[in-house]
C-alpha cells in the first residue's frame, strides 16, 4: 500500500478537526442559542469557505496544483478577512446603515466571487451562473426594454446590499443554514453513525423482502428512510443505491428498472416527515410558519408518493413474476431490533418529542434529540462491552460527518441568498408575476401548470434547497396573488423542485442510478417517471384538495386522503400494465377511477373507490388463471 502524500493526510486531518469544530459549533448554539445575527453567519461561512476549500481543492492532483494552492489560499483569505470585518463591525451595518467604500466594495465582490466559486466545486457551474446572471441584470437592467427593465444600480449600492447588510451574503437563508438547517443535519448524522442505517435497512428488508418485488420494496423503504435524513436525492441515491440496485440485478429485474425504483424512491425521502431534507427548513422561514406546521401537512403528501412507489412496483413485480427475496437474503429481526441499534432511534425520537411537546425551537428540539442520542449510545454500547474510546470516536466521525454535510447546502444558500436580494432589489419576480398572470387570465390551474414547468426547467441541475429558493422567490406570487395559501404555493413548489432532479434531460439522480445500474440513462429516466407518476400529479392535487396539507378540518382531510389513495393505486395499475380480460385497449380502465376521484365530491369518490374495487379483483383473477410468469 502506498503511503498518502504528506499534503493529503494534513488536509485531510485539517478537515476532520475543522468538521468537528463546525459540528461542535452547531451544537453549542443550538443549545444556548445563536449569537448575534451577523456575527452567528458571518462565523458559519467563514467556516464552510475554509472546509469546502479543503474537501474540493482546485486542481487537486494535477501540474496546476501549486496555481489551485494560491487561488484556494485567496479564497479562504478573502471570507475570513470579510467575516472578520462583519463581525467587527455587525452593531455600525446594523443601525447606520454604512456606505460602500471601495474596500467595501473589493469585500463584497471578491466574497461573492469567492462563493459562487465554491458553489461550482460543491454543485456544478449552473448555479454559480444563474446567481451571476442575476447580478449582472441588477447592474444593466437599464438596457432592457419593457416590463423587465428597471433604472439600474451602481456597484457601491449593490455592495451595500450584497455585503453591508442583512439582505445579501449574510441573510436570512444563512441564518437559517446556520441554526435550524444545520442542527437537523448533525442530527441526521449522529443518528446514521450510531447505528440507525444498518437498522434501517434492516428494517425496510424484513418489511418488503419477503413480498413479491422484494427487492424493489426494500429500496423504496430503505430509500425512504435514508432519504429522510440526508435531504439529498444524488447522495440517496450514491448511498442506498449501491446495495439496492445491485440486489435488483442479482434477482433478474431488468437493469433500468432497478435503477428507477431507487431514483424515485431517494426522491421521496427529502419529502417525508419529520425531517423532510433541507428545503422545508427555509420554507418556514419564507412563509413564516413553524418548521412542524409544515412537517405535519406534509405527512399525506409523503404516504401519497410512496403508495404510488410502492403499488406501481407490485403491480410491476406481479405481471413479470419478480419473486421475493429469499430467506437466507434477509436480515434477522433479532439482529435488526437489539437493544444496541435501536436505542438510539427510540431516545432519538424521544428526545424530539420532548423538544416538541416542551414548545422549544426547532433547533433546541433538535439539540434534545441529538442529547438523547448520545447518552443512550454510550449506555448501550458500554453495557454491550465496548471500549468507552471506540464509542466516542464513533461521536467524534459523526460530528465531522455533520459538519461536512452542512457545507454544501450551507455554501449554496449563501448564492441563493443573494440571488433573492438581486430579485427583490430589481422587481424581476413582480415582473415575472405580471407575465403568468397575464397569461394564465386568472384561470388556477393555467397558472399552475406553467409554474409546474418552470419549476421543472429552472430546479434541472440543482439541488433541491437551490432550486425551491429560486423558484419560489420569483414564481410563487403568481399563486398567492389568486388567493391560494401561501403554504399550499411553497409545498407545490417544493415537490416540483425536488422531482427536477430526475426529470429529462438534465437528471442528477438519474444519471447516478443509472451508472451503479450500468444502463442507459434514457431508459432509467423513462422508467423513473412511469414508477412516479403519482408525485407528479401530487402537487396539482394540493390545490384541488385543502385537505392534502392539513387543510378543511377533519373531513376535509379525509377526503384528500381517500381520493389521493385511489388515485395514486388507480394510477399504479394504469401504469404498472395491470391487465383486464378484455383486450389491450381495456387497461385504460384503470383511468376511470383515477378520473373520477380527482372530482371532489364523496359520492364521485366513493364512485372511484368501487369502480377501483372492482377492478383490482378482476385483475386479480385473471392473473391467477393465467401460467406462472417467469422473471423478466
Amino acid at each position: 500500500m502506498t503511503a498518502s502524500p504528506p499534503y493529503s493526510t494534513l488536509r485531510q486531518k485539517a478537515i476532520a478537526v475543522l468538521s468537528v469544530m463546525l459540528g461542535l459549533f452547531v451544537f453549542y448554539t443550538s443549545f444556548n442559542g445563536p449569537f448575534e445575527s451577523l456575527v452567528q453567519r458571518a462565523l458559519f461561512v467563514m467556516t464552510i469557505a475554509a472546509l469546502a476549500v479543503l474537501m474540493h481543492p482546485l486542481w487537486h492532483g494535477t501540474r496546476l496544483r501549486w496555481l489551485g494552492i494560491l487561488i484556494d489560499t485567496a479564497i479562504v483569505a478573502m471570507v475570513t478577512v470579510s467575516g472578520c470585518y462583519i463581525i467587527a463591525n455587525y452593531e455600525t451595518i446594523m443601525t447606520d446603515l454604512p456606505w460602500a467604500g471601495p474596500l467595501d466594495m473589493i469585500m463584497a465582490f471578491g466574497t461573492l466571487a469567492s462563493v459562487l466559486e465554491l458553489a461550482r466545486r460543491t454543485s456544478n457551474w449552473v448555479f454559480p451562473m444563474i446567481v451571476a446572471l442575476a447580478v449582472a441584470y441588477a447592474f444593466l437592467g437599464y438596457l432592457i426594454p419593457g416590463q423587465f427593465g428597471h433604472r439600474g444600480f451602481d456597484s457601491a449600492y449593490l455592495s451595500e446590499i450584497i455585503f453591508l447588510s442583512d439582505r445579501g451574503l449574510w441573510g436570512m437563508l444563512v441564518n437559517v443554514a446556520s441554526t435550524t438547517l444545520a442542527a437537523f443535519v448533525l442530527f441526521g448524522a449522529i443518528l446514521l453513525h450510531t447505528g440507525a442505517g444498518e437498522t434501517f435497512f434492516d428494517l425496510s428488508a424484513r418489511l418488503g423482502g419477503s413480498r413479491p418485488g422484494g427487492a424493489a420494496k426494500i429500496a423504496t423503504f430503505a430509500s425512504g428512510f435514508f432519504g429522510a435524513i440526508n435531504g439529498s436525492t444524488v447522495a440517496n441515491v450514491a448511498t442506498t443505491g449501491n446495495f439496492t440496485i445491485p440486489l435488483m440485478k442479482r434477482l433478474k429485474y431488468p437493469s433500468a428498472y432497478a435503477g428507477a425504483v431507487e431514483a424515485i424512491a431517494s426522491t421521496g425521502g427529502q419529502l417525508a416527515p419529520p425531517i423532510m431534507g433541507t428545503a422545508a427548513f427555509v420554507m418556514a422561514e419564507l412563509v413564516g410558519v413553524n418548521y412542524w406546521s409544515i412537517a405535519l401537512a406534509g405527512v399525506l403528501p409523503a404516504l401519497l408518493f410512496y403508495l404510488g412507489i410502492y403499488s406501481t412496483v407490485h403491480v410491476i413485480a406481479r405481471r413479470q413474476g419478480f419473486r421475493p427475496v429469499t430467506a437466507d437474503d434477509l436480515p434477522d429481526w433479532r439482529g435488526a431490533m437489539n437493544f444496541t441499534r435501536l436505542a438510539p432511534i427510540a431516545a432519538a425520537l424521544g428526545g424530539l418529542g420532548f423538544g416538541v411537546l416542551n414548545g422549544n425551537s426547532v433547533e433546541l428540539t433538535a439539540c434534545y434529540g441529538m442529547l438523547a442520542m448520545l447518552a443512550a449510545v454510550l449506555v448501550a454500547r458500554i453495557a454491550n462491552g465496548e471500549n468507552p474510546r471506540e464509542v466516542i470516536s464513533i461521536i467524534l466521525r459523526a460530528l465531522e460527518a455533520g459538519g461536512k454535510g452542512v457545507v454544501i447546502v450551507g455554501i449554496l444558500l449563501v448564492g441563493a441568498q443573494v440571488f433573492v436580494a438581486m430579485i427583490n432589489l430589481t422587481g424581476f419576480g413582480v415582473a415575472v408575476t405580471s407575465a403568468v398572470l397575464a397569461i394564465g387570465q386568472g384561470n388556477i390551474w393555467l397558472i399552475a401548470a406553467l409554474m409546474a414547468v418552470v419549476c421543472l426547467i429552472a430546479g434541472m441541475g440543482l439541488p433541491t434547497s437551490a432550486a425551491y429558493v429560486m423558484v419560489a422567490a420569483v414564481f410563487a406570487p403568481a399563486l398567492i396573488q389568486q388567493g391560494i395559501d401561501p403554504l399550499v404555493v411553497h409545498m407545490f413548489v417544493l415537490y416540483y423542485a425536488a422531482l427536477s432532479v430526475i426529470t429529462p434531460p438534465v437528471c442528477l439522480g438519474v444519471f447516478v442510478a443509472a451508472t451503479i445500474a450500468q444502463a442507459p440513462w434514457i431508459k432509467v429516466a423513462v422508467e423513473t417517471l412511469r414508477l412516479g407518476a403519482t408525485a407528479y400529479a401530487l402537487p396539482m392535487l394540493f390545490l384541488a384538495y385543502p385537505g392534502m396539507l392539513g387543510g378543511g378540518g377533519t373531513e376535509g382531510i379525509l377526503l384528500a386522503a381517500v381520493s389521493g389513495v385511489v388515485f395514486a393505486v388507480s394510477i399504479a395499475h394504469l401504469l404498472g400494465g395491470a391487465r383486464l380480460p378484455w383486450g389491450g385497449a381495456s387497461r385504460l380502465l384503470w383511468a376511470l377511477p383515477a378520473g373520477l376521484a380527482l372530482l371532489g365530491p364523496w359520492l364521485s369518490v366513493a364512485a372511484a373507490a368501487l369502480t377501483l374495487a372492482t377492478l383490482v379483483v378482476i385483475a386479480r383473477r385473471q392473473l391467477e388463471q393465467r401460467p406462472e410468469t417467469a422473471p423478466a
